[in-house]
């Protein structure tokens, strides 16, 4: 007798679903298993390219490409929009009524900004006064808005976390204080650093490390900020404590959620982000469902080198998975994050579940090339070069030759 062919499906062709589908079509023979993948459109945006686009470090043909070509052969690639995920039919329902069904789910749709969430932030300045860069539209209209400045209060504000990419108000900050001064309005302009947090970043090490840097740089911190609302009529933020803090432009990172299917299936949490097991993925109360890269709830960063680690662990638990045995691999919650500091300078953060940011060199011992927690130039050229490796080496699914577990080689003991 023939077994039937099963059915994977993958919602969300982004960072992780795109390496996920490639590497599982290498692995899984064609006769035993279909590969679906599901997104709403066929734009892919390299994302930590928004950062530069503001300060005209990166074009915006450099950030964007079509979805298609990189998606191997043997991969059904499907535009819509997913409606629910029924559990109990194991079908993806799309809008219009198509349904998929599937043997195995991956969760991989990602996070997005959601400044509807924030009293006050739509409204008539969005996008000009107050701008955002986590958004390809945004970006392009912070660009146009710094091009206007001529100094003023300039306001980096958190709204909460976690969000995608945790470094990069920080980063923005870093660069704001460079372009500020290459046009001669540092003098003019107050750099205001706002946040929820009770100091520059989450782990106290690199908090410390970073904090100094925005002392260094001048920029006055308001820790501890919970938001309310944006007043646009009187270009202050306000505090569910009223604390009020005024803006000439305000750059803000609105809420970042899970997709809406998420909730509407019952598989998220307050956020929309699916509960999974923090080393497996596998979805909490379910055999057949997994989520990776940012649309899990796991406690490490929800950035790009996240969700190259969480794969490559992934794929392995998953051929496991599908054969019927236990999952023998474990996550780490590796995270590997440059952080850009300006002047042509950027640091390096690698750390993991149980262990902060550490000084050191990476990924040799002693010669680095590149330094942790320290400013250097192979920093900066690194991030620079990364967009290149993203495009050409970890969408297609190519090995890259680092290790998906963290290793203390190399590290100094905080």
């Amino acid at each position: 007798m023939t077994s039937r062919t099963r059915n994977l499906v993958v919602l969300g062709a982004g960072t992780a679903g795109t390496m996920i589908v490639n590497k599982l079509r290498r692995r899984l023979p064609a006769d035993d298993w279909a590969i679906t993948v599901v997104d709403r459109d066929d734009v892919h945006d390299y994302q930590p390219g928004y950062l530069f686009i503001p300060f005209g470090i990166n074009e915006p043909d450099q950030v964007r490409r079509t979805k298609s070509p990189f998606i191997h052969a043997g991969i059904d690639l499907v535009f819509g929009e997913v409606e629910r995920v029924d559990t109990a039919e194991h079908e993806v329902l799309l809008a219009g009524g198509r349904r998929l069904p599937y043997d195995q789910l991956v969760i991989a749709s990602g996070t997005t900004p959601r400044p509807d969430q924030t009293e006050g932030t739509l409204g008539p300045q969005w996008h000009r006064e107050v701008g955002e860069f986590y958004t390809y539209d945004g970006a392009l209209a912070l660009r146009d808005q710094l091009d206007r400045f001529t100094g003023g209060r300039l306001v980096v504000h958190i709204t909460e976390l976690p969000i995608k990419c945790p470094v990069a108000p920080l980063e923005f900050t870093f660069l704001a204080d460079d372009w500020l001064r290459r046009r001669g309005l540092r003098e003019r302009t107050e750099l205001v650093f706002v946040t929820p947090l009770d100091g520059a970043f989450t782990k106290p090490v690199a908090s410390r490390e970073l904090g100094k840097i925005l002392e260094e740089k001048g920029v006055h911190v308001e820790p501890d900020f919970m938001v309310e609302r944006i007043d646009q009529d009187r270009k202050v933020l306000v505090s569910y404590d009223e604390r009020e803090i005024a803006y000439d432009q305000l750059v803000t990172v609105p809420l970042n959620m899970g997709a809406d299917f998420v909730a509407a299936s019952g598989l998220g949490d307050e956020l929309n982000y699916v509960p999974v097991d923090k080393h497996t993925f596998l979805a909490t109360g379910h055999d057949d469902v997994f989520a990776l890269g940012d649309a899990s709830n796991i406690p490490t960063s929800k950035a790009g080198s996240v969700a190259h680690f969480s794969v490559e662990v992934f794929v392995e638990n998953f051929l496991e998975h599908v054969a019927g045995r236990a999952m023998t691999h474990s996550f780490d919650g590796h995270a590997n994050c440059f952080v850009e500091s300006g002047h042509g300078k950027a640091l390096l953060l690698d750390f993991n579940y149980d262990t902060e940011p550490l000084t050191g060199h990476f990924p040799i011992p002693k010669v680095g090339p590149m330094t942790l927690l320290g400013e250097s130039r192979a920093n900066h050229l690194g991030k620079l070069a990364f967009r290149h490796v993203y495009w050409n080496a970890l969408l297609p699914g190519r090995p890259l030759g680092l290790p998906a577990e963290m290793s203390m080689s190399g590290k100094n003991p905080a």
